[in-house]
């Protein structure tokens, strides 16, 4: 993500909200930026949102899927800059082989990077077909049904990643996808055909179905050592882990609902 300009400008007076799909949903746009600065904003307006809300008795949900409708979710829009302030991911009317190749890391790294782009119990909930939260694993020109979809041309070409929910944290969603587009890149893995058609459907590379299955991914990457090391592997490990444990442990309203009277 990058900056033309200075910040601030960027992403709090060209910031815009729009009715979404579900009861008092809003869509929050933030113009692009760097990619930490964008993560702050990104921070930022959520507790100030809320804090605000509450002053007024009223509450915000940032939860992944929040009833059976559509759940929230926070796109993520990435290109890269060289050096020079130069985009790296278009080559005339089309892509550059970089682009390729990150998209192809993006793709291969995405199911063990999981816990990064859906820390929750309730983040897996979302994905769902028919659902604007993608399953399949795979990218595609302005395709909405894909994990990734490609839009832009030029100096805006850029992939958009739509696995991450409303619950996301920013920091740890964004350096997954550069380091995982950076090792596509590095290793010039072997490009992916674009899908077309509806990715929910077929046989494709699927989102983990649960934090459990994202869980055991992580734990077991060796992506993930190499790129962030052991102890921040483990550290993410366990609050999965606490995760998955404390919730096994939970009692639930569906239970409830669905079994006070027939058992």
């Amino acid at each position: 993500m990058n900056s033309p300009g200075d910040y601030a400008t960027q992403n709090f007076h060209t910031l815009h909200d729009a009715t979404e799909c579900n009861l008092g949903q809003h869509e929050i746009n933030f113009a692009y930026a760097p990619a930490l600065e964008c993560a702050d904003g990104h921070v930022i307006y959520k507790e100030a949102a809320k804090e605000i809300a509450q002053a007024q008795d009223h509450a915000i949900t940032y939860m992944a899927k929040f009833n059976e409708r559509e759940g929230n979710s926070c796109h993520i829009h990435l290109s890269l800059r060289d050096a020079a302030n130069r985009p790296v991911f278009a080559a005339g009317p089309g892509h550059a082989p970089e682009f390729d190749h990150f998209l192809a890391g993006l793709a291969a790294h995405a199911a063990e990077l999981s816990v990064l782009f859906a820390p929750n119990i309730n983040s897996y909930k979302r994905y769902a077909v028919g659902s604007f939260a993608p399953t399949g694993l795979v990218w595609g020109h302005d395709n909405r049904t894909c994990a990734f979809r490609v839009l832009g041309h030029g100096r805006s070409l850029r992939v958009e990643n739509r696995l991450p929910g409303g619950d996301v944290n920013p920091y740890l969603a964004l350096a997954g996808m550069i380091a995982a587009g950076l090792d596509g890149m590095e290793r010039r893995l072997p490009p992916q055909q674009a899908f077309t058609g509806n990715a929910y459907h077929g046989d494709l590379p699927r989102v983990p179905r649960t934090l459990a299955d994202a869980l055991a991914l992580w734990r077991h990457s060796a992506f993930a050592r190499e790129a962030f090391g052991e102890q921040v592997v483990a550290h993410y490990a366990r609050m999965a882990e606490v995760e998955v444990e404390t919730f096994a442990a939970a009692v639930t309203d569906w239970e409830r609902t669905r079994c006070f009277e027939r058992m």
